[in-house]
């Protein structure tokens, strides 16, 4: 029973990577969105707004996921999320342009909906077969989501920009595409039965500012603790930083002098550096344990805000690249500490709801992202938004260093 559970579960945490890989589309909305505001000429700030309500019903949405699933099984809930965000994109290329609302009803609440509910069951449900195993699963699983940006944001710019094909042709197509993934995922993804044998973590010497006893928190006992909300807004901070530079990279690439090739190039490669820190952070989770994952993670949070600042001070392209990977590398860091704490914080038992709870940190980040987008447009440049972003990171590093146990 042993060789087979080991065996299964690594083909299910691919079909978790490739379904999260089409999930994933939801980050290339600085891509997505030019021909919205080309085609009805929607303010910067709208579509901000619909960025930030994305978010926000992505979260709302994982919350659903993990209730639904305990309910429902994780085949009907997939199915449920499949034909919402599969919905929301096919409706999104039928907006007629008489209102912006519209948008946020069909990309932001049924797409971003959608897609939460997928976001947290997929991970949930494969995370169960590698209790060894925490922060690699995690890694690799949000390896995936982030590089969809880069491999589907590229298709998709490639098929708005095809003058026989077009924007409305684009959304159709990546709605059924990413609907049809999520339904082929949800016939084949499955929890470990009761009596699976898998392998277990390997017991190590505890480091002393980690030495607590593991045992499985209810969602009630997890957020009556200091430790969690020090960790939660901790992690805000340090995601607003990404969610901020995904919201206007291209535009800032721009800003700085690059130009319009090449400013679409960087945003596929932030999603290439958000892709490898979220592997990254998982191996070193495992490895380093979560304090010093967390505190590198704050350093290159930092680093990312401080370089970026930089090349719009000196309109430098090449320290705009830098910055930009560096952003994509740290953020890359926060949806795989935000799975692999809560896991080995506040075990596997109560993972799906707990990991929905803590999930709600990207709802505060993007409202982190609103705001800088309104300094961006009441400014007129990007020295006031990246300002704010260098300091929230260094606030999260005050945080980080007060978590400590359960």
């Amino acid at each position: 029973m042993k060789q087979a559970s080991t065996s299964i579960r690594w083909l299910y945490l691919v079909v978790g990577v490739i379904a999260l890989l089409f999930a994933g589309i939801l980050y290339a909305w600085s891509i997505l969105k030019a021909p919205l505001a080309a085609a009805f000429g929607w303010s910067a700030a709208n579509l901000a707004l619909n960025f930030t309500l994305t978010m926000c019903f992505f979260c709302l949405g994982g919350m659903a996921g993990g209730l639904l699933a305990k309910r429902l099984g994780t085949r009907l809930t997939l199915i449920l999320a499949a034909l919402l965000a599969c919905a929301g994109f096919l409706l999104t290329a039928r907006l007629s342009g008489q209102s912006v609302a519209m948008l946020y009803v069909s990309y932001g609440i049924l797409s971003g909906a959608g897609i939460g509910i997928a976001y947290n069951v997929i991970i949930s449900t494969t995370s169960a077969w590698f209790p060894d195993k925490k922060g690699t699963c995690s890694g690799a699983l949000m390896m995936g989501f982030g590089a969809s940006a880069l491999v589907l944001g590229n298709l998709a710019g490639a098929l708005i920009d095809h003058p026989s094909v077009g924007w409305r042709a684009a959304f159709s197509f990546l709605g059924g595409a990413l609907g049809l993934v999520l339904l082929i995922a949800a016939f084949l993804l499955r929890l470990p039965a009761p009596d699976t044998a898998l392998p277990q973590p390997q017991v190590k010497a505890a480091r002393k500012d980690e030495a607590f006893e593991a045992r499985d928190y209810t969602p009630g006992e997890m957020i009556r603790r200091f430790p969690f909300w020090r960790a939660f807004l901790c992690i805000v901070f340090l995601a607003a930083v990404g969610n901020t530079v995904i919201s206007f990279a291209k535009d800032l690439s721009l800003s700085v002098g690059a130009n319009a090739a090449l400013a679409t190039t960087l945003v596929g490669v932030l999603s290439v550096c958000n892709g490898l820190g979220r592997i990254l952070t998982g191996a070193l989770f495992d490895l380093l344990g979560r304090r010093r994952t967390m505190l590198l993670a704050n350093v290159t949070a930092i680093l990312a805000a401080a370089v970026t600042l930089l090349s719009v001070l000196a309109a430098s392209v090449p320290l705009c690249v830098i910055g930009l990977c560096v952003t994509g590398l740290s953020y890359g860091a926060c949806p795989t500490i935000s799975s692999a704490f809560t896991s080995a914080f506040y075990g596997t038992k109560h993972f799906p709801v707990n990991f929905s709870i803590m999930n709600f940190n990207l709802m505060g980040a993007s409202f982190m992202a609103t705001a800088a987008s309104v300094l961006l447009g009441s400014t007129g440049g990007y020295v006031a938004p990246f300002l704010l972003l260098l300091v929230l990171a260094l606030a999260a590093l005050v945080l980080n260093l007060s978590v400590r146990r359960p």
